[in-house]
């Protein structure tokens, strides 16, 4: 008995330690989630706006500008955000899980829509994946797909400075030709609780995109922004100074870039999110486990006692 106790103590003892390092990622999860969080809700009404413009532009100038263009699609780029480390729940195995399941239908990626209809590929879509994040990249390496580039070093909250390379590489792709659609594989932040996998097509730019981001951006007072917006006065056209094509060759780009940013800050901040909420977890399974095992350890240790003053009791009967 006094071997099980000393092991007891010694599994309490290591339970205690690994509630302690659970507890302190758990704080540090919820510092630099609530900056993420922060950060993405800010630049929310920018990308909405700026998506609409962008639709706006869209409608009258697809002939025109290269990122404007739709084609017939034959080859995709997938770009997938994920993280760089572990220990965040089912953050990574979500986004990965949707991404795999999508990529099993290339005919079905490669759907375009034109003037509000739907138009399928006749032929089956080439599909490339740039990864962002480690996880992502080694899902990619192990199952096989063509993973073109993988970005690991960016910050736990991305700025558009450290994201500004990733979207000029992207942008140059499509206007050079050698992709037909770019679609971004993110996770959605809703809140502290619930974050969803998402796949959105970024370009070429499709209205029917916009109407679904002010559907998933359902925040109370993001709400009341997207009520706003629709309820203002359509701008049916705009006044360019010095030309319209100059302006647009400037504005576009940066367009599509804060797109791709918002979409890494969403990530960001889901993926803060769910190591708070899996690190809170294993913080109370191991205070649970602790209890249970203070409970054996007291058991064992009565059973202990219980049996020496038997074993006393016995001796002395024996030397009457």
């Amino acid at each position: 008995m006094g071997v099980n106790t000393k092991a007891i103590k010694r599994r309490i003892k290591s339970v205690s330690s690994t509630k302690k390092i659970t507890k302190a990622m758990e704080m540090v999860a919820a510092a630099k989630m609530r900056k993420a969080v922060d950060t993405a809700l800010k630049t929310r009404t920018y990308a909405k706006l700026a998506w609409e413009i962008l639709v706006d532009l869209s409608k009258t100038q697809k002939s025109k500008m290269a990122l404007l263009a739709t084609r017939p699609v034959k080859k995709i780029l997938l770009v997938l955000i994920t993280s760089n480390r572990g220990l965040c729940g089912s953050f990574n195995s979500s986004i990965i899980k949707k991404t795999a399941i999508q990529m099993r239908d290339p005919k079905n990626m490669s759907r375009q829509r034109i003037n509000g209809k739907s138009v399928e590929s006749s032929d089956r879509a080439e599909i490339e994946v740039l990864g962002i994040g480690k996880k992502g990249a080694e899902f990619c390496k192990k199952i096989g797909y063509n993973l073109i580039a993988s970005f690991t070093d960016l910050p736990d909250t991305p700025s558009l400075a450290g994201m500004l390379p990733i979207s000029k590489m992207i942008i140059d792709e499509y206007t050079k030709k050698n992709y037909d659609k770019v679609v971004v594989a993110y996770t959605d932040f809703k809140s502290a609780m619930t974050q969803t996998p998402k796949l959105r097509q970024v370009l070429p730019i499709s209205e029917i995109d916009l109407e679904k981001m002010f559907e998933e951006l359902g925040e109370e007072d993001l709400q009341k922004e997207k009520t706003k917006i629709i309820a203002s006065d359509k701008v049916s056209d705009y006044l360019f100074e010095p030309t319209r094509d100059e302006v647009l060759e400037l504005i576009l780009p940066k367009l599509v870039e804060s797109q791709i940013l918002q979409a890494a800050l969403e990530s960001s901040a889901s993926e803060h999110s769910s190591r708070m909420l899996a690190m809170r977890s294993a913080s109370d399974a191991a205070v649970e486990m602790i209890d249970e095992l203070n409970l054996n350890f007291n058991k064992a240790r009565q059973a202990a006692i219980t049996q020496e003053i038997a074993e006393i009791a016995g001796g002395a009967a024996a030397l009457n």
